[in-house]
């Protein structure tokens, strides 16, 4: 798909092309297929789902200058892709940088039908990512040009529950394969505070909102989700998703699947 001249790759699920539609967006250094647990289960016989591969990851090409290696500059290719759609009333789900880009977005997304988010905590401002954010060693890798497979294989770990036993192989590759442009020009912008704010965003929301979280996640703080209080939250609560870290999507795809579902209910109704 052409998307402001620039190519972006999707994976589509074999849903009805007029089911509702849901559309996907991947994390940092991952790719559209981290969402094929989903897609190629009953959630994506029941719903069209969109799953786009970033600039500079999967398959789409690498961004045309480093200011679009940024929330906004993400946040334009999720607007973009949308209006290529064509599509109103889609849900919006983003998983950590992803929920970010959503959260980014979501003003540019008025006819969405609601928003899912998570390993993505709201800030206003660069100083809230210290509360936000978990300490971990391994998020160095996530915002550097250059990374080994070790420092790969560090970070993929930090992605799921301490103990888990995922094959982390898909995330490693993914990790070595992402321009590294896309990496440090993120966690260039993201410093200087180049980006939204998004908790003033989700308080304004009029259409819901589910934040999900691993139970086990190694990288955001529960505490910080916990505090978080606007009209759109879905059941007024973060729902917590038990023996998941950081990617529940893949470490307990029926559990999320079955959260998902129910959230595709309530906005239906």
């Amino acid at each position: 798909m052409n998307v402001g001249g620039q190519h972006i790759a999707y994976v589509e699920s074999p849903g009805r092309a007029d089911a509702r539609t849901v559309v996907f967006v991947h994390g940092n250094s991952s790719s559209a297929r981290t969402w094929l647990p989903l897609l190629q289960q009953d959630f994506g016989t029941r719903f069209r789902c969109l799953a786009l591969d970033l600039p500079g990851h999967g398959r789409s090409e690498p961004a045309r200058d480093d200011a679009g290696y940024s929330l906004p500059g993400y946040a334009a290719v999720l607007t973009g892709f949308a209006q290529e759609i064509g599509v109103t009333g889609a849900v919006f789900v983003g998983w950590s940088l992803g929920g970010q880009i959503v959260m980014e977005a979501a003003p540019g997304l008025p006819d969405a039908g609601g928003f899912v988010v998570f390993g993505a905590p709201p800030v206003a401002t660069p100083a809230d990512m210290a509360e936000a954010f978990l300490p971990n060693p391994a998020m160095g890798a996530l915002f550097t040009d250059q990374v080994s497979e070790d420092e790969a294989r560090l970070a993929a770990a930090s992605f799921t529950a301490p103990d888990s036993s995922l094959d982390l192989a898909e995330f490693v590759a993914d990790i070595l394969a992402t321009d590294g442009r896309a990496r440090a020009g993120l966690g260039a912008s993201a410093g200087a505070g180049r980006f939204a704010d998004e908790l003033a965003i989700v308080s304004a929301l009029r259409r819901p909102m589910a934040v999900l979280h691993g139970a086990e996640e190694q990288l955001v703080s529960l505490d910080y989700l916990r505090e978080l209080d606007f009209p759109a939250l879905w059941r007024g609560e973060v729902q917590v998703i038990p023996g998941a870290g950081h990617a529940p999507h893949q470490e307990t795809p029926e559990a999320f699947a079955a959260l998902l579902n129910e959230f595709m209910t309530d906005v239906g109704a």
